[in-house]
């Protein structure tokens, strides 16, 4: 499967893939959808101070997917319908974080382990609020899952059961980073199960995740899913925001540069205009510990970024980095 066919998209990331980052990436030419960060629906429904900085949908409007998070099925719909008014290509239903502290509430891959029924009230809800939605505007959206393999003793058959209710009841897309709940970064997903996810739903899309940071990483994950209609890229989309370019266009790898200082800084003014200040300090940092390993001092840079007391000392720190390492300073790509 040639590399240009198949749909790129930006994984959900906590404190990543919020308006600033996507500017970023746009403008390497961006990707074909940009899943927000996970929008907490019980805070979204409840007004929070910081959350409009999570439904900002200006810098690719046509290309959103918003992804939700909840403990309840309750809150899902109801959210839904929130966000379903900000346009975009369609909302996303958070069941495979794994994180302790996403778990431990119900939401994320907890709902991979709750009685399926229940699982199922909270995505046939979800699906009927997209229904209402389409039919008042006029306006379809995609309702899709993001999904693990399961618990660390996971089944293929408690697995499927999962995946056939998703299907019976709408879900037009599945995003399958095939790890366990347990398993973190070590070694590849098993793509093999993206493959016969896809396989056992002709009609319903199915994404891989996990692993693909480059052109050979993703051309053995298309020829090991190659029925796989979508690929998802995450760390490796911060530490190189213009990778979704690189892959679209293999034929010109290595023949163009950026200014690394003029991104770095450019980030910072983005996150400045688009996030709450309280953000503005963890937004960095998080950044920054990705794009700094593209540096002869990679680590060094990132600790300086790290400890930076505010943007401007942020700023006074860039420069002075490239200052010292003026080599560092264009990246051919």
């Amino acid at each position: 499967m040639d590399a240009v066919k198949i749909r790129l998209a930006l994984a959900p990331m906590a404190t990543i893939s919020h308006e600033a980052f996507r500017r970023c990436v746009e403008r390497f030419g961006g990707c074909d959808e940009y899943f927000s960060e996970m929008i907490h629906c019980p805070s979204l429904l409840h007004g929070g101070p910081f959350e409009y900085s999570y439904l900002l949908n200006k810098c690719a409007p046509d290309k959103m997917v918003w992804q939700l998070t909840s403990p309840d099925a309750e809150s899902f719909c109801k959210a839904a319908k929130i966000v379903a008014d900000r346009g975009g290509i369609g909302i996303d239903l958070n069941m495979g974080c794994s994180a302790p502290q996403i778990y431990k509430t119900g939401a994320g891959i907890a709902w991979m382990t709750k009685p399926l029924e229940e699982a199922r009230k909270a995505v046939a809800g979800v699906k009927k609020a997209l229904l209402e939605h389409e039919e008042e505007k006029g306006k379809h959206l995609r309702l899709s899952v993001k999904c693990r393999l399961g618990e660390a003793d996971w089944t293929e058959e408690k697995f499927f059961a999962f995946t056939d209710m998703l299907h019976e009841e709408g879900v037009e897309l599945v995003t399958l980073h095939a790890r366990t709940q347990k398993e973190k970064y070590r070694g590849l997903p098993d793509y093999t199960m993206v493959e016969r996810l896809a396989l056992r739903y002709p009609n319903m899309k199915v994404y891989l995740n996990g692993g693909v940071k480059d052109e050979e990483s993703l051309t053995y994950a298309q020829s090991t899913a190659p029925h796989a209609e979508g690929i998802m890229i995450a760390r490796a989309a911060v530490q190189k925001p213009w990778i979704f370019a690189q892959l679209t266009t293999p034929n010109l790898k290595g023949k163009r540069t950026l200014d690394a200082q003029e991104l770095a800084l450019t980030f910072i003014a983005d996150a400045e205009e688009c996030l709450p200040k309280e953000f503005y300090k963890t937004r960095l940092q998080r950044f920054f510990s990705y794009y700094c390993t593209n540096f002869t001092f990679g680590h060094y840079f990132a600790t300086q970024m790290l400890n930076a007391k505010d943007n401007d000392d942020a700023r006074a720190r860039i420069a002075d980095y490239f200052k010292k390492q003026p080599d560092d300073l264009f990246i051919k790509w």
